[in-house]
């Protein structure tokens, strides 16, 4: 099985051209299936919790936090499964809303904290990565579906792109899971798993692996340290600050032999009667 996609992903690499046999209708016919039976039951949820819209429009934060654990996982759901790059929706705030001491979904399981504490944060990864995940698979088939147009799908032709497509094929799997760990803006990974035609169940335990990871990190740090809702921001500037150090000194090698390269190419142009003088 693992064989036969690997094959699969190989060929769609030297062949894009071949049909994608990815059914974008019946997936988003899936996906309302999946919206509406989460959305139904929260709303009848909230109804019956009696908060008033000016207690939401007011007070979201804290409305929220006193909401029943239903309500919380319905909406935790529901919110990550439409946070994808079409609808650049930010998704730290809710993690860290859902594993505050106030407002911690398993907080009245235990009076133990630790127990409190593992429940949290497996409950927060695991239903956070599985909505993500379905987020995720939104994007693998709005891609498809545009790279179905020839003009968008010429970026495979281009230099970058087949660079790119080497750097991602080298392992492929291995890139999704660390692209979903790190919490960066744009998630130029996931597009070009997709524009290789990656298979969509490695995709999607890649996506999930990812999010399981990186929503229980935030889950246990903002309950363990009770940061509130400042725990995706600390570990935002905390990702940003180890990339640097391990980006930065390799990109001011390669400015430096760039630049170093060129004065040497314009020192060989100069004539050698130039030279002499």
């Amino acid at each position: 099985m693992a064989n036969s996609s690997t094959k699969t992903f190989k060929a769609s690499i030297l062949q894009p051209h071949l049909p994608d046999d990815v059914s974008v209708r019946r997936w988003f016919a899936c996906y309302g299936l999946f919206f509406a039976a989460l959305a139904c039951p929260l709303v009848v949820l909230v109804v019956q919790a009696g908060w008033s819209w000016s207690d939401w429009a007011s007070s979201p934060a804290e409305t929220f936090a006193k909401t029943s654990v239903g309500i919380k996982l319905l909406g935790f759901a529901l919110y990550l499964s439409l946070c994808c790059t079409f609808l650049p929706l930010p998704t730290g705030w809710i993690v860290a809303g859902v594993a505050t001491r106030e407002a911690a979904l398993a907080g009245s399981a235990s009076e133990s904290i630790v127990v409190v504490a593992a429940l949290t944060t497996l409950t927060v990864a695991v239903v956070g990565a599985a909505g993500s995940t379905v987020a995720n698979l939104n994007d693998y088939h709005l891609f498809t579906w545009m790279l179905r147009h020839h003009r968008i799908a010429a970026v495979r032709k281009t230099r970058s792109y087949q660079a790119a497509a080497r750097w991602f094929s080298g392992s492929p799997f291995f890139l999704l899971v660390l692209f979903n760990f790190i919490p960066i803006p744009v998630d130029v990974i996931r597009m070009l798993a997709t524009s290789h035609r990656y298979p969509r169940v490695p995709f999607a335990a890649a996506n999930f692996l990812g999010r399981f990871v990186r929503y229980g990190v935030i889950a246990l740090v903002t309950y363990w340290w009770d940061l509130g809702w400042i725990a995706p921001t600390v570990l935002l500037a905390l990702a940003a600050v180890l990339g640097l150090g391990r980006v930065g000194p390799k990109l001011v090698r390669k400015l430096f032999t760039r630049r170093t390269n060129r004065h040497n190419e314009d020192l060989s142009d100069i004539h050698p009667a130039e030279k002499e003088q």
